[in-house]
């Protein structure tokens, strides 16, 4: 058997071992590393991200700003188009290639978002939400170095996204490290005052921003339009509200 067979059949198995570990009243069974991780993230994001956000969003104004996140955003329409497909919703698909091409010709490689202005509306999705469409399960909350928080089913959209990110089609290998940075400075910039919030309203900042998490995923895989007696009995027993139909 090849290594590469072998570690398709572990990649699946670790699949199958979280997914069933995972249960809507405790959709955190790792959360010993979890919280190893969490507390390295937040270490790390204290020693040097968040300064260099501060700066960046400090020096630079904020039409630049918006003009960064337009740029990456409209990559992140590419791939949402590619989703919409698969979800099967073609007229949105197409509305999110528009906004695409619209954005690419007329707003300088999307540094301006001229589609939003013609009434063409950003759908973000990705492909964590179109496996929750096809009633794949969430599995196990977990979160990556740096990367953050997570699921076992929306960790399958990170190297798709990567793949669709901008520094993908960028040489030399220096050029796309330095383009990936300037994007994950920006989006930390972005976040500062929610961040600041966080900090001051949170007894355990790993236990809400968790929470958070997987609420704002299943709504995302919903549209925002929960199953009435799911939403129910998630608020009656307090259960995570990121459970999908099995």
């Amino acid at each position: 058997m090849s290594h590469r067979r072998v570690a398709s059949l572990a990649a699946l198995g670790l699949f199958a071992l979280l997914t069933a570990c995972a249960t809507p009243q405790r959709p955190d069974p790792l959360e010993p590393w979890n919280r190893g991780v969490h507390a390295f993230n937040d270490a790390v994001d204290g020693a040097v991200i968040k300064p260099v956000a501060t700066v960046w969003r400090d020096v630079l104004p904020q039409p630049v700003r918006r003009g960064v996140s337009n740029f990456f955003g409209n990559f992140g329409d590419l791939w949402s188009a590619t989703n919409l497909a698969l979800q099967g919703r073609f007229v949105d698909s197409l509305s999110d290639l528009g906004r695409f091409g619209t954005n690419t010709v007329f707003g300088v490689l999307g540094f301006f978002d001229v589609a939003s202005e013609l009434g063409l509306d950003k759908h973000g999705e990705d492909f964590g939400q179109t496996l929750g469409v096809w009633g794949v399960p969430p599995g196990a909350y977990i979160v990556w170095p740096l990367l953050g928080p997570s699921t076992l089913r929306d960790s399958f959209d990170i190297p798709s996204s990567i793949a669709f990110s901008p520094s993908s089609f960028v040489t030399p290998e220096s050029a796309a490290y330095a383009m990936t940075s300037v994007r994950f400075v920006n989006l930390r910039a972005e976040l500062l005052q929610a961040t600041s919030l966080l900090d001051t309203i949170a007894l355990d900042k790993y236990t809400f921003t968790r929470d958070a998490y997987l609420q704002r995923r299943r709504s995302l895989v919903y549209n925002g339009k929960l199953p009435e007696d799911d939403a129910d009995a998630d608020a009656d027993s307090g259960a995570n509200p990121y459970r999908d139909d099995e």
